[in-house]
């Protein structure tokens, strides 16, 4: 049997520890405050967006919300970043990806001020990351290396694997691994023989968004195994990149779906949000 890699009580524990700092900062009277800007009225997005702003509120941050319709022009949309740029109760900006397809994401994301871009997509903070220098670290794959540092899991000279090359995700999932010394492969859709490579990792990271692709057969016996898909699953529940029923009796440690990556994504946009308010006090 593996150890399930509880995403739900890592998170908890983070949360406590953002909580502990809200006080600390408030008692220097700041208040972290997140801008939240969500386009249009696709529902994933705005249960996401719902799940994030109550995370915050558990911790002590503010959230400040602009929603708007999904027809809103690209000036618009960088007018309210620049506002939220501007204001200085505001600390993080979360602009809610997907954007509606006639919004340049990219331009989006760029505009954002680097000390306020806590999602850490803006190409400043993957540019800190690839020199490794300190700065706001993507949430999702930043939860990921809390996750495994909170159940002690080496990475030095571990093999690493990562399925998916995307920037929000595979690319800096892979920097994060090798600061910690691991040595690190990332797949993709042209990779040959994927699972014979897969077989090769000590750690394998599953990011490529296909439901239950990852079979027993891509994972060496005793492998740790973190699934960050999700996907919707054929009777419409929630399932991961990663077939856990034939994999789960393989590997030594492994994520759910849901209740593994998902809460860790959320935790890890509070604690930059918070981290961006003492870094703007100077605490």
């Amino acid at each position: 049997m593996a150890l399930i890699i509880d995403g739900n009580a890592v998170a908890a524990a983070v949360k406590d520890e953002v909580r502990d700092e809200v006080s600390r900062l408030a008692a220097a009277g700041v208040t972290p405050g997140l801008a939240v800007v969500l386009v249009g009225d696709d529902p994933a997005s705005a249960t996401y967006v719902a799940m994030k702003e109550r995370d915050c509120a558990q911790a002590g941050v503010l959230t400040f919300d602009h929603h708007r319709p999904a027809d809103i022009s690209q000036d618009e949309l960088n007018a309210i970043i620049d506002e939220c740029n501007a204001d200085p109760k505001v600390h993080g900006i979360l602009v809610q990806m997907p954007l509606p397809k006639h919004l340049d994401a990219e331009e989006a994301v760029a505009r954002i001020r680097p000390e306020k871009d806590v999602d850490g997509f803006h190409p400043a903070s993957l540019g800190r990351l690839v020199r490794g220098v300190d700065g706001p670290r993507a949430c999702t794959p930043w939860g990921v290396m809390r996750m495994l540092r909170h159940y002690g899991i080496e990475l030095t000279g571990a093999r690493a694997v990562v399925i998916g090359r995307s920037t929000i995700v595979g690319k800096p999932m892979a920097l994060m691994l090798l600061e910690e010394n691991a040595t690190v492969t990332v797949c993709h859709s042209r990779t040959r023989d994927l699972p014979a490579v897969c077989r090769e990792a000590d750690v394998l990271i599953a990011a490529v968004g296909r439901a239950k692709m990852v079979t027993a057969e891509y994972v060496k016996p005793g492998a740790v195994v973190i699934d960050v898909g999700i996907n919707r699953g054929e009777e419409g529940g929630l399932v991961g990149d990663v077939d856990y029923a034939s994999v789960e009796p393989v590997a030594s440690a492994i994520t759910p779906v849901p209740g593994g990556v998902g809460p860790m994504t959320r935790a890890m946009l509070v604690a930059n949000t918070v981290a961006a308010a003492a870094e703007a006090a100077g605490r």
